[in-house]
């Protein structure tokens, strides 16, 4: 029924989808080029920032060529980071390593991302950028084989798929180019990519799960600019992951536990595995006596260099982590995301004044470019934990980074999707998890409380089965249902498994909007997409 009713229409220069450090860089810059080109920001979290957990380590170099005075325009840049620990952890045991190069964070700033995103809003704003926060862009327009577009989805749909009485018909965002500035496994990046091929003859992107915790602690134990990685316990040697302790504004830490999504046992939660951490003589310390305020989780894109994907297509272009452009031995993408955002803008620029169909010296501004050396130099260590595992992982990276700086003669490459990855569950040993306290350790419906989601509750479902009767035939019958582990906010759940009748039940009111489910599934049988704009996690602004 909503189909035949009529769009209303806008037209623009540039529409960018996401109003992530990406999108937000591409748009200020366009308007740099040219004050009156026309530009629009559509992002689906209810404000800009909305969905993006505090805490975060930003190398400047990318703020500083698009705005050379943002010191004194206040961007919320506060805390310099001071200290740089790296440890390895055993059950019992944490031992300092030397901390590699690339990890060496003098200079930087630990911020809330959230706020950073605010502000560069805020620039992009009085520039004459045009942002709508609360619009979810669910269908890419094409005409004529060329993107001329997006359209927003529409608001008030019914669980049955029919018009509410609140129903509104989405917009349609006319444009000479779109940039997808999603962040990883944006869902128009994926409609691009099959329509285009961009992924054709590219190696498989990979991915990992970051779970993160804000805290709140005393100031007696509060360490202002320390910036402290940890590997090793509780995962296994096989298995690529660590994780991060900041320690940053009015006595807050920044807590998160990343996993490799190449993981093979079936049996392991990436969320009990970060609750877990937290019992570590050595990490107890850093929360004993603090209040958690805030959760999230968010799938990150690890495959580097290697596995970008073809750029641009027809009436646009890919930026940011929705293209894979995360430094992942550093452990930082905002500074490579802003660059690309801002190089794909005067790709875009150039496209408009030369009315061409497609932003094409993007890539050869792109290879000219730090980021492109900066992702090379670093394009052997992720891969070669999956090829060596955790020790040999290391060897390597020191190797490649000590003994040939970067320029090795040999690319490694990741050899497999991540759904590929899963052993049998009868195959694999089971992983027991302590109970949690509700002190130090939480179980997950209690973490999506303080994540603050929420989903209009009538809408139709944005987790989608391609299949539904493979969710028991394979997922269950093979692997006892991964799912109901990957997912970091109980969204999927097996009930009648003791009557011997088990299904699937989807509690999608309670996804962070972290879209593991849509990698990891073993038969890429979940479709994450959209819900109605304005839903999902909401973290506030001003820590």
């Amino acid at each position: 029924m909503s189909d035949t009713m009529t769009r209303e229409m806008m037209e623009f220069d540039v529409v960018v989808v996401g109003a992530g450090p990406s999108g937000l860089a591409c748009a200020i810059r366009l308007k740099q080029l040219d004050p009156d080109r026309t530009v629009c920001v559509v992002e689906k979290g209810g404000e800009v920032g909305a969905h993006i957990l505090s805490g975060a380590v930003i190398e400047t170099r990318a703020l500083a060529e698009l705005l050379p005075d943002w010191r004194e325009t206040g961007a919320p840049m506060t805390t310099p980071a001071l200290a740089d620990k790296f440890m390895y952890l055993t059950e019992t045991r944490a031992y300092k390593l030397p901390t590699p190069p690339q990890m060496h964070n003098e200079g930087n700033f630990i911020v809330s991302l959230g706020d950073v995103c605010r502000w560069l809003a805020q620039q992009a704003e009085a520039l004459g950028v045009e942002i709508y926060p609360g619009f979810a862009a669910a269908e890419l327009l094409e005409e004529e084989g060329r993107v001329v577009g997006i359209a927003t989805g529409d608001m008030g749909i019914n669980r049955d798929g029919e018009p509410g009485p609140n129903h509104t018909r989405g917009m349609e965002l006319r444009a000479r180019f779109t940039v997808l500035a999603e962040g990883c496994r944006g869902s128009l990046t994926k409609q691009a990519s099959q329509r285009f091929g961009l992924r054709e003859g590219r190696p498989p992107q990979t991915y990992a799960l970051g779970i993160k915790e804000l805290w709140e602690i005393p100031a007696a134990q509060h360490q202002p600019g320390l910036v402290e990685h940890s590997i090793g316990w509780p995962l296994d040697q096989a298995t690529y992951g660590g994780s991060w302790l900041y320690h940053w504004g009015n006595n807050l830490v920044s807590y998160g536990f990343v996993v490799g999504l190449d993981y093979t046992n079936p049996w392991l939660s990436p969320f009990d595995e970060m609750q877990r951490l937290k019992t570590h003589p050595h990490m107890r310390k850093h929360f004993e006596g603090g209040k958690r305020l805030y959760y999230g989780a968010r799938a990150l894109s690890e495959g580097g260099f290697q596995s970008l994907p073809k750029l641009t297509f027809p009436g646009g272009c890919l930026v940011g982590d929705t293209a894979g452009f995360l430094n992942v031995p550093k452990i930082k993408g905002t500074h490579t995301a802003m660059k690309s955002g801002m190089i794909a803008a005067e790709a875009v620029n150039e496209a408009i004044g030369a009315e061409t169909n497609e932003p094409a010296s993007y890539d050869t501004r792109l290879r000219a470019s730090w980021v492109w050396s900066e992702l090379r130099e670093v394009r052997n260590v992720r891969p070669g934990f999956a090829k060596f595992g955790l020790l040999g992982g290391m060897v390597n990276a020191a190797i490649d980074t000590y003994v040939f700086r970067g320029h090795a003669p040999w690319t490694l490459s990741h050899p497999h999707a991540d759904h590929e990855t899963l052993t049998l569950a009868k195959d694999a040993p089971r992983i027991a998890y302590p109970k949690p306290d509700g002190k130090l350790t939480f179980d997950k419906l209690s973490s999506v409380f303080i994540s603050n989601t929420n989903h209009e509750e009538n809408q139709p479902g944005h987790l989608h089965l391609r299949d539904p009767a493979r969710a028991i035939s394979v997922n269950w019958e093979k692997y006892r249902s991964p799912e109901t582990r990957y997912c970091p906010a109980g969204v999927y759940e097996i009930v009648g498994a003791e009557e011997g009748t088990p299904r699937l039940q989807i509690n999608a009111q309670n996804c962070v909007h972290c879209k593991t489910c849509d990698i990891k599934d073993p038969t890429q049988n979940i479709n994450w997409v959209p819900p109605e704009g304005g839903g999902g996690p909401v973290y506030p602004g001003g820590m």
